[in-house]
C-alpha cells in the first residue's frame, strides 16, 4: 500500500521536516501574528485577535456531486446566485488570500476573480487531497500566513464570523478546530495550521489516508459550537436539499 501511493502525489513546493513540526507543535498554535522565527514565549498570551495578515482561505470545490447528478452543485443558482457565490458572501475574509480547490478545467471559476488549484493527489481523492493542495499552496505563495481556514463550497447559510471564532479557539493545546452544530461535527469547515503539511502529505502520499477524521485523530482537535435556523452549515448533497434551501429563502 505505501509503495503504490506514491506516484499518486506531485511533487511538494516547500520542505518541513517532520522533527521540526513536532519540536514547535506545543507553541505553534497561540501564534497569530507573528512569524515563528520571531517568536518569543512572552508574547503567546497577547496574541489573541484575528489578523487578516495571517491567514488564508480555501474554498473546496473538488467534488463529484454524485447525489445531485454530477456537474458543480456549487454553480447551481440558489436564490439569484451561485451556491458558491453565496459562500463567498457570508464569510467574512476581509482580503485575505483565497484559492479554489478544483479539478478539471479551471475556466468554468473564472467569474470569481479567484485562482483554481488542482489537487496535488491524482484520482479525486477527496477533501483531505483539497487541504493538502491548499496548505502547500499557501505555503508557496503566501509564506508569511500561518493557517489555513477550509470551506465547502455547498453551504450557503454559513456564520459570518465563523473565521473568528474558529480562530479565537486556537490554544496551545489545540492544532486544528473544527466547526460543530446541533452536535454534528463538520470536519471540513476547519482552521489548519500550515506546518501540518508535511505530515498530512506523508498521511495522504505514502499512507493512503483519505478520511479527515483519521488524520485529525492524530492530533489535538477543538470544537467550535454554532447555533441558528437553518442549520448554518446545511450542505446541498442532494436535490431536496437544494429545495430546503430555496424555502428557507423565501
Amino acid at each position: 500500500m505505501l509503495s503504490s501511493m506514491n506516484f499518486l502525489c506531485g511533487p511538494s513546493p516547500i520542505t518541513i521536516h517532520s522533527q521540526e513540526l513536532f519540536s514547535i507543535n506545543f507553541m505553534l498554535f497561540r501564534i497569530k501574528s507573528t512569524r515563528l522565527t520571531d517568536v518569543k514565549f512572552e508574547q503567546l498570551t497577547t496574541l489573541n485577535f484575528l489578523s487578516f495578515r495571517d491567514v488564508g482561505f480555501l474554498l473546496l470545490a473538488g467534488g463529484q456531486s454524485r447525489r445531485m447528478g454530477g456537474g458543480d452543485k456549487n454553480q447551481l443558482h440558489l436564490g439569484g446566485k451561485s451556491v458558491l457565490q453565496h459562500v463567498l458572501d457570508r464569510v467574512d475574509r476581509a482580503g485575505a488570500p483565497t484559492a479554489i480547490n478544483a479539478n478539471g478545467d479551471p475556466q468554468r471559476f473564472a467569474s470569481y476573480g479567484l485562482p483554481v488549484i488542482a489537487d496535488v493527489v491524482d484520482g479525486y481523492a477527496g477533501p483531505l487531497a483539497g487541504i493538502l493542495t491548499g496548505l502547500e499552496w499557501l505555503m508557496a505563495h503566501h509564506p508569511k500566513r500561518t493557517h489555513l481556514i477550509s470551506l465547502a463550497t455547498d453551504a450557503p447559510f454559513l456564520p459570518p464570523d465563523l473565521a473568528q471564532r474558529l480562530y479565537d479557539r486556537l490554544d496551545s493545546d489545540t492544532a486544528i478546530v473544527q466547526a460543530q452544530s446541533h452536535g454534528q461535527r463538520h470536519p471540513v469547515f476547519a482552521i489548519w495550521p500550515v506546518l501540518l503539511a508535511a505530515d498530512l502529505r506523508q498521511a495522504v502520499c505514502e499512507e493512503g489516508v483519505r478520511k479527515i477524521d483519521h488524520f485529525t485523530q492524530r492530533h489535538d482537535c477543538g470544537i467550535v459550537d454554532f447555533l441558528g435556523t437553518p442549520d448554518p452549515f446545511l450542505n446541498i448533497n442532494r436535490p431536496e436539499d437544494f429545495a430546503e434551501a430555496e424555502r428557507w429563502l423565501k
